[in-house]
């Protein structure tokens, strides 16, 4: 993606912000049952179809599109406010719009994630094959490609798989899954909301179990609330097979270990945590 010059898309109207203030039915819509005293005000959510939303930019010089591949809200349960956050697809480094030589030499992954008050901030990944100092910045949406605007699809009618059954039914039809996983911080009284399209999903058909493996998503950790609260994010992936608990493996610098010693570091998806959590399948008919 386009690295050499600002770019990101703006929230168009932002009557499409998704910081709110309102009611709990927002949070039961999307299958959490919070307390009265904490729910997460205001949010008419719904289900999102990720095969049809996208994130745009307003510069002219790069009104760049790009694919929303999980959102992650965030709830402070003291105040009652929703911050939410767009995780889009990763792509390469690119000498963008230029005459040859399209991708850089040295290459790496880029990731854009947009968030905050009204898509205000912006993270940037960017994976080199070894540990750089600029692996994340933090940046002001508008300044890069200009103020975000989101073109969002809700699922037409989305459907919880509550059973076992309805979950292998629908695995073994070309059903798109979406998964919804909640983790709970009581000290910092934050919680979270992640959801993402099921990419891979294992069943059993011998023990009965299924297994959700899929990312990345955006990964906030509850314990260390920052300013701007996109800073505590993460990239990692998500597996589950029961309602109760979820492990992720999140992206960090790791060692390379040869014969006993430690050869470089990269960064890559390691030390898996367990958490426990509420999990929640949809189909998207």
């Amino acid at each position: 993606m386009p690295v050499n010059k600002a770019t990101t898309s703006g929230a168009g109207e932002s009557s499409r912000r998704e910081f709110v203030v309102g009611g709990v039915s927002s949070l039961c819509a999307l299958g959490v049952m919070p307390s009265p005293a904490h729910a997460a005000k205001g949010h008419d959510i719904n289900c999102l179809d990720y095969s049809r939303s996208f994130l745009n930019g307003t510069r002219s010089f790069n009104s760049v599109r790009f694919w929303l591949e999980s959102r992650t809200f965030i709830i402070n349960e003291t105040t009652d406010e929703t911050q939410v956050f767009y995780q889009c697809a990763s792509c390469k480094s690119e000498n963008t719009f230029g005459e040859k030589d399209l991708f850089y030499a040295d290459n790496y992954d880029f990731m854009p994630i947009f968030g905050g008050l009204d898509l205000e901030d912006l993270m940037i990944y960017r994976r080199h094959a070894r540990i750089t100092p600029g692996y994340r910045s933090v940046s002001k949406s508008k300044d890069v490609w200009g103020k975000p605007i989101l073109n969002l699809r809700q699922a037409a009618k989305p459907r919880t798989l509550d059973t076992w059954e309805a979950i292998r039914d629908t695995t073994a039809t070309a059903t798109p899954i979406v998964s919804r996983t909640t983790i709970r911080n009581p000290e910092t009284k934050l919680h979270a909301v992640i959801e993402c399209p099921v990419k891979t999903m294992n069943i059993s058909l011998d023990k009965k179990m299924y297994q959700v493996d899929t990312g990345p998503i955006a990964f906030p950790d509850l314990a260390k609330p920052v300013d701007p609260l996109i800073e505590c994010i993460s990239l990692a992936f998500v597996a589950f097979n029961a309602l109760h608990f979820a492990d992720f493996v999140i992206e960090q610098p790791t060692p390379i270990i040869e014969d006993g010693e430690e050869r470089c570091k990269i960064f890559h998806y390691s030390n898996p945590i367990n958490l426990s959590a509420e999990n929640q399948l949809l189909a998207i008919e």
